[in-house]
């Protein structure tokens, strides 16, 4: 019942920036906290950002701590990743998920409607 599109994804070169944007619709979405992850060919799809329902709680995968930001306008019901010093292994298919949780949670299992993903692409 619950749709999550992705946009912002792209080709960048290292240490670029981009912000990534999902925006919900069919639900509101104010009341759950909702995640970003990510995916490369021939890996696993891994946790990357969490925050929490009002946007006071915030949890990064160590790998991209201190260079992303996630953030969330619950009026817009849109959610954001803002990417800073992108490195290549940064490269893969990012998709945003929304919790049934109102807590940030790291945990798979707990996000159950998903978005198509967009692809981002970072250059040596």
């Amino acid at each position: 019942q619950v749709q999550l599109v992705e946009s912002g994804g792209g080709l960048v070169q290292a240490g670029g920036s981009l912000r990534l944007s999902c925006a919900a619709s069919g639900r509101t979405f104010s009341s759950v906290a909702m995640g970003w992850f990510r995916q490369a060919p021939g890996k696993e799809r891994e946790f990357v950002a969490t925050v929490s329902w009002n946007g006071d709680s915030t949890y990064y995968a160590d790998s991209v701590k201190g260079r992303f930001t996630i953030s969330r306008d619950n009026a817009k019901n849109t959610v954001y990743l803002h990417m800073n010093g992108l490195k290549p292994e940064d490269t893969a298919v990012y998709a945003c998920a929304a919790s049934q949780l109102a807590s940030t949670t790291s945990q798979f299992r707990w996000y159950n409607y998903w978005g198509q993903g967009t692809q981002v692409t970072v250059s040596s």
